[in-house]
């Protein structure tokens, strides 16, 4: 008997976990429209797509152009196009909806977007997967199934035309979705920042890659009484060992210097790098107890629990150059904080006007207030030219640096995780 069930499940065990049927899990909440970019280009197009430097080609459009500098766009479709019910990519079919955008589809080859303000950077917004209704793509998946808990996706089942299936289960944090994986729910974690306990595990491979699409960094409270100061600003990134913040896994590090992807064609690489020297650090510091007459600043660090470890390194290498430091830890963003450690994602596109512009109060963290960046993100969106753009936001990237209103660490270091 024990040989038979031996044999038998050496037989079976290839077919049940084939690779023809994939379980894949993902941390986080998502509705059927913010569902991640890896899932949505599997199941649709845009009328753009993007190459790795940000760039915008023609995916669903053949080509596109501006008669008015940017103010209006118009979008030629390819021929022969069709949905996945078989029917055939019109104008009028497709579906972006955009606030305070006049859509026009004057044939069925051609989509005009009418904007209220020109914006340079149009033709990357629209490399976003777009659906004829609900998840009806036109990618090589197509969605069988989707279930939802109120709002949000909890399964999606998509399968192609050789009739391979991926399930993606989706949990409301990392340390869920890791419980899901021990437990056998799924064979393949994405996206994974902590791989423990997993990376411990014989029977799990870990492939790791540098995410460059997100960056840690301290974003300071600049309206703060001591953080308003640039100086301290700047003695506060100068005081960081930020080689010791990487993930020690990974074996690899890539520091951040700046808001912009070390991989966009808008990246400056020789901006001031705020390369650790305790010694200057400490000498500003030194200038700034002077100059506020204190005898010791205290900075409030708020940082996300799974970047706890990093915080706490932080904290010891400003008490080393004569800071103290008080740490907390919260799962959201405070309405007031004075330094806050945090993952962000950075935009596809340069424009960052809404994250440092100074009118951009619910999305500008930092309260960020300078006159000169204020006008380079007028300007990198309007200008059409690539040429341009890119010294605008070479410019751009000079000057936000310089003033420090928030220190640049690193890319974090992703892991997948399969069984």
């Amino acid at each position: 008997m024990g040989i038979i069930i031996f044999f038998t499940l050496k037989f079976l065990i290839p077919i049940l976990t084939s690779p023809d049927s994939q379980k894949i899990g993902i941390a986080g909440r998502y509705t059927p429209s913010t569902l991640p970019t890896e899932v949505l280009r599997k199941i649709g197009n845009g009328l753009t797509k993007l190459e790795p430097d940000g760039n915008a080609i023609p995916d669903l459009a053949s080509f596109w152009e501006t008669p008015d500098k940017g103010k209006t766009w118009i979008f030629t479709l390819k021929d022969e196009i069709s949905w996945q019910d078989g029917k055939k990519i019109t104008s009028q079919s497709i579906n972006y909806q955009f606030s305070d955008v006049k859509v026009e589809n004057p044939d069925p080859k051609t989509i005009i977007f009418k904007l209220q303000n020109p914006y340079s950077a149009f033709p990357s917004v629209v490399s976003k997967p777009t659906f004829k209704s609900g998840l009806l793509g036109t990618g090589e998946w197509e969605v069988k199934k989707i279930a939802l808990a109120g709002t949000f996706v909890d399964k999606l089942t998509v399968q192609n035309k050789d009739g391979k299936k991926i399930t993606y289960k989706f949990y409301p944090t990392e340390e869920r979705s890791v419980l899901a994986f021990e437990l056998g729910e799924i064979n393949t974690l994405t996206n994974i920042i902590n791989p423990s306990p997993l990376d411990t595990w014989e029977k799990t491979k870990l492939t790791q890659d540098i995410n460059t699409g997100e960056f840690v960094a301290i974003f300071f409270n600049t309206e703060d009484k001591s953080l308003s100061d640039k100086s301290l600003r700047q003695a506060l990134s100068y005081g960081i060992n930020k080689k010791t913040l990487g993930d020690e896994r990974a074996g690899v590090y890539a520091r951040a210097i700046s808001p912009i992807s070390m991989n966009s064609w808008a990246y400056n690489s020789q901006i001031k790098p705020y390369n650790f020297d305790q010694e200057k650090a400490r000498g500003m510091i030194d200038d700034f107890k002077k100059s506020a007459k204190i005898s010791e600043p205290t900075i409030n660090l708020t940082s996300s629990p799974i970047l706890l470890a990093q915080a706490e390194k932080i904290s010891k290498d400003w008490e080393a150059i004569g800071v103290k430091v008080n740490l907390q830890v919260m799962a959201s963003i405070p309405s007031d904080y004075q330094a806050l450690l945090a993952i962000f994602d950075t935009p596809d596109d340069p424009d960052q006007y809404s994250i440092w512009h100074s009118t951009q109060t619910a999305t500008n963290i930092t309260r960020y207030n300078n006159p000169r960046i204020d006008k380079l993100l007028e300007d990198g969106r309007t200008q059409i030219n690539s040429g341009e753009r890119r010294k605008t936001y070479l410019d751009f990237q000079r000057f936000l640096v310089e003033d420090s209103p928030a220190a640049f660490l690193y890319y974090p270091t992703t892991y997948t995780i399969k069984r």
